[in-house]
């Protein structure tokens, strides 16, 4: 009798079984809150550093120097934003912010790699390559950074750049080419960043920018 109730149990147990849904869920990344090249401020200033002057060196253009005015003011406008609302600060600077992205240099590598985008036999700016212009723009000296963790969204950096950049009618002078010759191709493009993000450029006439970027580094907003 026992054997009989063991086995119609078993039979109930797989009958059950074979009907049943399992669902997976996978937890949202993590947020990076303790990532050195946002958490720590030396960090963070090299790695801005490093990764601008790097695309800038690219494109013929001079290295720029941290300035703490620019970082004063960027940090100033982040602190001041208790809301987190992912804008402009509409300030006298020319401007790069970006949301989203695993790590400084990732943040700037977004901003770089529109050169892919960029028309060098037609120089001027577009929603789509406006963030890389400003990053090599020549007669830019001095950048300075601020940033704030804000919540799920992730890290939200604010770049500020004197001389601003993207200045009508000067294209053809501030955005060198590649100095091997060839348009297009930044080069911290062998770090594959992956994820969501969003990046937007100040223009000096005061449009905001907006465009779409598809892949695996991120999308722009």
């Amino acid at each position: 009798m026992r054997l009989i109730l063991f086995i119609y149990t078993l039979a109930s147990f797989i009958r059950f079984s074979s009907s049943t849904t399992i669902v997976t869920v996978t937890a949202a990344p993590a947020i990076p809150s303790n990532e050195p090249s946002y958490a720590n401020p030396t960090s963070f200033t090299s790695a801005i550093l490093n990764s601008t002057n790097t695309y800038r060196k690219e494109y013929n253009a001079s290295s720029v120097h941290w300035n703490t005015t620019l970082e004063k003011f960027a940090t100033a406008y982040l602190q001041n934003d208790t809301t987190c609302k992912f804008a402009h600060s509409g300030g006298p600077f020319g401007e790069n912010i970006a949301i989203g992205y695993p790590n400084a240099t990732a943040a700037v590598e977004a901003w770089g790699n529109e050169d892919r985008e960029y028309n060098f036999a037609k120089p001027g700016f577009t929603e789509e390559t406006g963030h890389f212009s400003q990053l090599v723009w020549k007669d830019t000296r001095a950048v300075g950074c601020g940033r704030k963790l804000c919540g799920e969204r992730g890290w939200f950096v604010v770049c500020e750049y004197w001389p601003r950049g993207n200045v009508g009618g000067e294209y053809a002078d501030e955005v060198g080419r590649r100095v091997d010759g060839d348009g297009g191709g930044g080069g911290l493009r062998g770090g594959v960043v992956a994820g969501v993000a969003v990046v937007v450029s100040f223009v000096q006439c005061g449009i905001v920018v907006l465009g779409v970027w598809v892949g695996g580094r991120g999308r722009e907003k």
